[in-house]
This record gives structure tokens, C-alpha cells and sequence, in this order.
């Protein structure tokens, strides 16, 4: 019973960073042209968008960030809640075994877009 337990919970994390993953490299794309593109400049010259490595930068930053980035990245991790609370039973349902980032989950679900549960329906729908 503990084992199961344990996979469960080792499942719902691992879909989480998935979610959460796939959409901090969305967003590394997105900042070089947003609200954090200074704050980029400022602080991430020189390292590659992906893998969520602009994410990581700026969050090394934080204290420093100008007010749009900081908000514009809060915004970006209520999404990610959003999109791992409204979607994460259709990732494991149709999404089980797709490789992370490069909005491979985000295009997996999209492609099943009929066959959604309505919250995940409903997210996409919203945003």
C-alpha cells in the first residue's frame, strides 16, 4: 500500500513538472520580447532561451527585477498552478510518455482537444 502511495505521489509530481517545465520554456521564448526583456538583457546576456535556463536566471534574480518582470512571472506561476490543476488527469490519460518541454504537452493536449475534461477545455478556452 505505502508503494502505491508513493507512485502516486512520485505521478502527480512528475506531471506537475511537466506542466510547470513545458510552460517555464514557453515563457523563456516570451522573454526576450515582454515585460522582462531589460531585466534579460540586464542579467541573462548570453544564456540561451530553453530548458527553462531564462527562468532560472531571472528567478536567480529576483530581489532585482524590475516590477513588469516580477509581475509578469507571478502571472506566468498562477497559470502554471492553473494549467496543472485544470489539466493534469488528461496529461496522464493522453499525454503519458511524451518528453517534456518545447510545448509538447500543451500540443499533445491540444491534439485531443475534443476528448478534454471540461476544466482543461476551459483552460485553454480562457487563455
Amino acid at each position: 500500500m505505502k508503494k502505491i502511495l508513493m507512485s502516486g505521489c512520485a505521478t502527480i509530481a512528475a506531471l506537475f513538472l511537466i506542466s510547470v517545465v513545458g510552460l517555464t520554456q514557453m515563457h523563456d521564448e516570451g522573454m526576450h520580447r515582454g515585460a522582462c526583456k531589460p531585466d534579460v538583457e540586464k542579467f541573462c546576456k548570453g544564456i540561451k532561451p530553453g530548458g527553462g535556463r531564462i527562468w532560472a536566471c531571472l528567478k536567480s534574480h529576483a530581489v532585482e527585477l524590475s516590477q513588469p518582470c516580477t509581475d509578469h512571472m507571478a502571472m506566468a506561476r498562477e497559470k502554471g498552478k492553473e494549467f496543472h490543476q485544470a489539466c493534469k488527469a488528461d496529461v496522464k490519460k493522453f499525454c503519458k510518455g511524451i518528453p517534456r518541454g518545447k510545448g509538447r504537452i500543451v500540443s499533445c493536449l491540444k491534439s485531443h482537444e475534443a476528448e478534454l475534461d471540461e476544466p482543461c477545455k476551459a483552460y485553454f478556452n480562457k487563455n
